[in-house]
């Protein structure tokens, strides 16, 4: 049974850090890349960050470059995503997203499978 599932997220200060975990179920990482995006109240959903399955190359927005770092580890079925540097405007829902092999360009409408998502939240 095909799953994502995110963990991780919660309220935090700006300038602080959360690591959110993308655990996966029903399909290998070697052969899927994973995205982060994120949805914030009245805006689309735009992509975060993605590791691609073999070479697991990363890609991340102009928003998030400097501040979050995304790993995975394969034995843990599990993709990571490290973010510091916190910011208000990082509130959102994230999600992680399964695509087969690359990341492409990190569209919404290029991943098959998502989880639920994770909120959250950098206020003060």
């Amino acid at each position: 049974q095909l799953q994502l599932v995110e963990s991780g997220g919660g309220l935090v200060q700006p300038g602080g850090s959360l690591r959110l975990s993308c655990y996966v179920s029903g399909l290998s990482l070697d052969s899927y890349a994973i995205g982060w995006f994120r949805q914030a109240p009245g805006k689309e959903r735009e992509g975060v960050s993605c590791i691609s399955s073999i070479a697991g190359s990363t890609k991340y927005a102009d928003s998030v470059k400097g501040r979050f770092t995304i790993s995975k580890d394969n034995a843990k079925n599990t993709v990571y995503l490290q973010m510091n540097s916190l910011k208000p405007e990082d509130t959102a829902v994230y999600y992680c997203a399964a695509e087969q092999l690359s990341c492409g360009n990190m569209g919404v409408y290029e991943y098959d499978y998502w989880g639920q998502g994770t909120q959250v939240t950098v206020s003060s």
